[in-house]
């Protein structure tokens, strides 16, 4: 196609319901594309108002707090039906059209002091446009065919490693990476065969924080030169050999019951950055040494204590919302706290980030837009009451739709028309 031609076919596509843009962008995964909360695409408008962000359509659900991952130009999610089952659907991104379900026994019962947040699936869902990698609350991982949904192969974690249920269901959400899938299960990380299921390698089994189940999910970065998978386990933040699983580096966590929730965050290419309930905040540098070994060892460590919500790295500044439902910005080299917003802003939110501009989901609902600067507190451009229910799934956006988990239902929105940053 030539140039004129392509430039056509792309004005032309805007005009369409539902932007080709926004249908090429995809969200495969937990927390986007590259897993970090980086939002590409169209640039955000400056407001939320009903006006400029439309509901395109909408569905009732079954309980469940896995995000939305999109692909191909459809939208999969997962829930917990009757206190029974796992369902699996995909949706049809522009019309809200079911396109198929998919369904086993999954259903469990955490403890009774965790039964707050819920005994239904919790894991986002991957997939690589062939597949969906789909993890369920007993520690079982199902490979499923996206045009069809049907059951491509399924590991039960438990019974290929003896291992018992996690005793909070599972949430790690799963990672592709090539032709390999990576999780923390069966009280180990895990390196699979895409295709097949098969165990390449298997880390971490000797760790004694791994019973009970983890609350972290998986990372590939490259630190100190060298590409790896980043873990947290419930005591330890570590970094695994992707070819052979040998252990590179590993540090203790110090946290209340084994609450270390956040993915791990990588910053000026050799240092890593974790904050755990209970334990605070910390910064590791990670060295390469001339035989081949890694060394770490802690740059700060101070008591900012993150809980479930995922920060976001700007321009060497870190925006963590915290166990004390405050909202801080970080000087990553420092640690010092640049401020700390007076305001609570609720146990939770997922965000994402464009610029220096957060879409931040609260999960009673309320959808903010934020401008990130470390000289002003918590700058909110625009914000808006955008569901009825709580909202725990992680957010996503492809292109111009933000796509919403409620905890029964699935709603898509639009951006009117695209405004650039003011």
């Amino acid at each position: 196609m030539n140039t004129s031609r392509l430039i056509t076919s792309l004005v032309l596509s805007i005009a369409f319901f539902i932007p080709a843009a926004a249908v090429l962008a995809d969200w495969p995964q937990w927390r986007g594309p590259t897993r970090d909360g980086v939002v590409a695409g169209p640039k955000w408008p400056s407001t939320l108002g009903e006006d400029a962000l439309k509901s395109v359509w909408r569905v009732d659900l079954a309980a469940g707090y896995p995000g939305p991952v999109v692909s191909g130009g459809r939208v999969f999610t997962v829930e917990t039906l009757d206190e029974k089952d796992e369902v699996v659907r995909a949706f049809d991104l522009k019309t809200g059209e079911q396109l198929w379900e998919t369904s086993w026994p999954g259903a469990m019962k955490v403890p009774f002091f965790a039964r707050r947040n819920g005994s239904w699936i919790k894991s986002t869902p991957a997939t690589d446009g062939e597949h969906l990698y789909v993890m369920g609350m007993l520690d079982d991982l199902v490979c499923l065919d996206v045009e069809s949904g049907e059951v491509v192969w399924h590991v039960d974690f438990k019974g290929r490693y003896g291992t018992a249920k996690p005793m909070f269901g599972q949430a790690c959400s799963p990672l592709i990476d090539g032709d390999a899938v990576y999780v923390q299960a069966g009280l180990s990380v895990c390196k699979l065969n895409k295709k097949t299921g098969e165990t390449i390698w298997r880390s971490m089994h000797d760790a004694r924080d791994m019973i009970g189940g983890n609350f972290s999910s998986p990372v590939i970065d490259t630190v100190a030169g060298k590409r790896q998978l980043l873990v947290q386990t419930r005591g330890e933040l570590a970094g695994i050999d992707l070819d052979t699983g040998g252990v590179l580096w590993r540090e203790p966590i110090k946290s209340f019951r084994g609450m270390n929730i956040l993915p791990p965050t990588v910053f000026d290419s050799d240092h890593v950055f974790t904050s755990s309930y209970g334990g605070g905040s910390f910064l590791f540098k990670i060295t390469a040494n001339d035989d081949g070994t890694f060394t770490s060892k802690l740059v700060w460590n101070n008591p900012i204590e993150g809980y479930m919500s995922s920060p976001l790295l700007i321009d060497g500044y870190l925006y963590l919302h915290g166990r004390d439902e405050k909202v801080r910005c970080m000087d990553m080299k420092t640690g010092e706290a640049e401020w700390t917003t007076d305001k609570k802003y609720g146990e939770y939110w997922s965000s994402v980030r464009q610029g220096d501009r957060i879409l931040a989901l609260g999960f009673d609902g309320t959808l903010r837009l934020i401008h990130a600067t470390p000289d002003e507190a918590c700058k909110i451009v625009s914000e808006r009451k955008i569901a009825d229910q709580e909202t725990w799934g992680h957010i996503a956006v492809d292109g111009e739709l933000i796509i919403i988990r409620e905890l029964k239902g699935l709603s898509v929105y639009r951006w009117a028309a695209p405004g650039g940053l003011n």
